[in-house]
């Protein structure tokens, strides 16, 4: 006890020092007395690279306001601004290169990135590896390159994005041999409450080929949580045997969260081609339509028309609170977006806005949650159901039949019809036992046996805990002593 006591506290002892010996290291653009390695601000490097070169693995660079060269961190470090993206600009047009590379472990905080380029194989005209926080990355490019597979990432490849803006960036294919265009705005990247707009993937067709392809203008393999994609567009040429352009919004890409609305392919998927989309608002996309692609699942999202590939989804109108130019895609309070999502698919505390991600119980679809919900219910439910939205509605029971809206909401019935149940319980014998089931969404219901139906039953909850299996709930009872009837209870 006493050794592993004595290992412990040197241990601390070296993570202690370990943490004292990483600095910070400052630059000015404007600075008049660089002096490595840079540890105040009347000593600060000039340029970013300086910095990075002075430091060591886990350090901070301190930069203030102005334009600065590209950058390459290939080391843990932090990287922040002192005022943000608005007043600290990584330009990379100067030496057509790219803006930043990250290592893994190396995070970029509020930094503009703008105007970086790189062809070939070289993916990520803005940004490549590590984490980005409060960035924004605008009019970045990916380009080809002879006999290359393709151009990857404009704005940013391989990176984790947090709060950040991707716009105008482009992943371009002129086609001299047979290549393509891969996400315009990301490759292969997580974003996290991001918005993306007017980025593209683009193949010009060049060479005389004619089935040159092109796949996800805003982004392209990627995940996307609390994200907005609106204005994004995907363009090739194509003939009967492929070729065109998929995804003017997302290709092949996980979107838990995400509102998918103005964006174009010129061929299939104006919003999303392929990939997963849960709780998510993909409306109003052109070119293509919604969504397309015969590996695309989608649940609880409101969209059209109705997708056969999911579960919970609604079709109809999300109600933005202004469409002009997209300008304000939060929810009105009447929409049916509200309430209409599904728990199990939320990943962020927060949504967009920073405001909690659920609010009334029940997360709502797309990038924003409204914040002062009515009702507890699903308001798509409620207006198939011709029901007001307000919270008396919650604990009503118009039909009359003993089981209040909310309750009629999660297991499935017609608040409206007293005959209306939802088929919750099912038996199926399996060899000395009874196999009993019913559906998740049958909040609030316990499983009842009685061996006797005569006046008075005598009901009992002795069943064991249900298991959960492809969406039910299920309880396996053995078949012995006196015969037993079953049922389920509120």
């Amino acid at each position: 006890m006493r050794t592993t006591a004595k290992i412990f506290a040197a241990t601390l002892l070296l993570a202690s020092a370990a943490s004292a010996l990483a600095a910070v290291h400052y630059v000015d653009v404007n600075g008049t007395n660089a002096t490595p390695p840079y540890t105040n601000w009347s000593t600060a490097a000039t340029n970013i690279q300086d910095a990075v070169d002075a430091a060591v693995a886990g350090d901070e660079i301190v930069v203030t306001n102005g334009t600065y060269h590209p950058v390459a961190a290939n080391k843990p470090l932090n990287v922040r601004s002192v005022s943000g993206p608005q007043f600290t600009l990584i330009d990379g047009s100067g030496g057509n290169s790219r803006c930043v590379y990250l290592a893994d472990a190396a995070s970029l905080s509020g930094f503009t990135l703008a105007n970086g380029f790189v062809e070939g194989e070289l993916y990520g005209g803005g940004a490549f590896g590590g984490t980005l926080n409060n960035c924004t990355l605008r009019n970045n490019r990916a380009s080809y390159d002879v006999d290359t597979t393709g151009a990857k990432g404009g704005g940013a490849a391989y990176c984790t994005l947090n709060n950040c803006t991707l716009t105008g960036n482009s992943a371009i294919y002129p086609f001299y041999s047979f290549g393509a265009a891969y996400g315009g705005g990301a490759y292969q990247c997580t974003l996290n409450n991001c918005t993306l707009s007017g980025n593209r993937a683009e193949n010009d067709c060049g060479g005389g080929f004619v089935d040159a392809p092109a796949y996800g203008g805003g982004a392209f393999e990627c995940i996307l949580n609390n994200c907005v994609l609106t204005g994004n567009s995907v363009s090739g040429c194509h003939d009967s045997l492929g070729g065109g352009g998929l995804g003017g919004g997302a290709y092949n890409c996980t979107l838990n969260n995400c509102t998918l609305t103005g964006n174009s392919a010129n061929r299939f998927g104006g919003g999303a081609y392929s990939g997963t989309l849960n709780n998510c608002i993909v409306y109003f996309n052109t070119n293509g339509g919604n969504y397309g692609g015969g590996l695309l699942t989608i649940n609880y999202c409101c969209t059209t028309p109705l997708s056969t590939s999911g579960v919970g989804n609604i079709t109809n109108a999300p109600l933005f609170v202004d469409t002009n130019a997209w300008s304000n895609l939060r929810l009105q309070s009447n929409s049916p977006c509200i309430n209409a999502g599904n728990n199990s698919y939320v990943t962020n505390a927060t949504d967009l806005d920073g405001n909690p991600r659920i609010a009334g119980g029940t997360v709502d679809l797309g990038a924003y949650e409204f914040q002062a919900p009515a009702s507890m219910i699903s308001y798509a439910w409620l207006q198939q159901f011709n029901l007001p939205i307000n919270p008396a509605t919650d604990t009503a029971d118009p039909d009359g039949d003993g089981v209040n809206n909310y309750r009629e909401w999660l297991a499935g019935s017609d608040p409206t019809n007293p005959f209306s149940f939802a088929p919750l319980l099912t038996l199926i014998p399996y060899g000395a036992n009874v196999i009993l089931s019913w559906p998740t969404n049958a909040v609030g219901f316990t499983l009842q046996s009685t061996t006797n139906l005569g006046s008075p039953a005598v009901w009992s909850t002795n069943s064991p805990a249900p298991v959960l299996i492809g969406g039910q709930n299920v309880v396996i009872n053995p078949l012995t002593g006196p015969q037993q009837f079953f049922r389920l209870r509120q």
